[in-house]
């Protein structure tokens, strides 16, 4: 077994595109022995050869300094992916789970995902739990790459799946979009839309202030019937008068 071709095939899956000095990096923070390089014309870290064929077969092409998946060299999307990855930090899971990414099919089973197939086997599919994980991994699939919500409801209309009504769209539109703020996606460099706003979006808001709105100098004063002055459309009198 070649640990340093699994580890470029395992980061190219979780990834998208990977630098050959990442991979450096993760490789030497899980193992004790080490590699000083890897040389991509060559292909070879330090004096241990890297197997092409493997990289082939798995979906794994190398780009200058980068290993990419095949997906994004075949829309000629390096450019666009690696400006929406820019300044993003990277998802590094332990060895053990990292290495399940060498499987191209590979992602975590959540509890989103679980809940979109409990609800999908049981309302959609009248209990035939087959047909309902062949749709949750095709949405699951579309998740991981970003496509648009408009795509992964076709997939419901080629499963001929119907809905009874309003409520029920809702319903799975709620868990299809728990499922897809919750999945591990390229763009993100293996994180979820959720982990990204949480530990890296959310602590940058600003709290809105105490105070609905402050006045400084001198002002007008807000007339009765005056629109009012915190958005809300209404007059003065039918919202925050008396409530300052």
């Amino acid at each position: 077994m070649n640990k340093i071709t699994d580890y470029i095939i395992s980061l190219t899956h979780l990834y998208g595109l990977v630098h050959k000095d990442k991979v450096v990096e993760i490789y030497n923070m899980q193992n004790e022995d080490k590699i000083e390089k890897i040389d991509t014309v060559r292909l070879r870290a330090d004096s241990i050869s890297i197997d092409f064929a493997e990289l082939y077969d798995n979906f794994v092409e190398v780009f200058n300094d980068y290993f990419v998946h095949e997906t994004i060299v075949e829309f000629n999307g390096l450019d666009e992916q690696l400006k929406k990855c820019e300044g993003k930090p990277f998802y590094i899971p332990e060895q053990e789970e990292l290495l399940k990414y060498k499987d191209n099919n590979y992602f975590e089973i959540n509890k989103e995902y679980k809940d979109l197939l409990e609800y999908a086997t049981k309302h959609l599919f009248d209990g035939d739990e087959w047909q309902a994980e062949m749709l949750v991994e095709d949405i699951q699939c579309y998740c991981q790459q970003n496509f648009s919500p408009e795509a992964i409801i076709d997939l419901f209309n080629q499963r001929g799946v119907s809905f009874e009504g309003i409520k029920q769209v809702n319903e799975v539109l709620k868990l299809v979009m728990n499922l897809a703020n919750n999945t591990r996606i390229w763009e993100n460099n293996g994180h979820t839309p959720n982990e990204i706003f949480e530990k890296f979006e959310k602590p940058k808001l600003k709290q809105l202030p105490a105070e609905r709105f402050l006045v400084s100098g001198k002002s007008k004063k807000i007339g009765r019937n005056d629109p009012c002055p915190c958005g809300s459309g209404k007059k003065y009198k039918k919202c925050c008068l008396g409530k300052e």
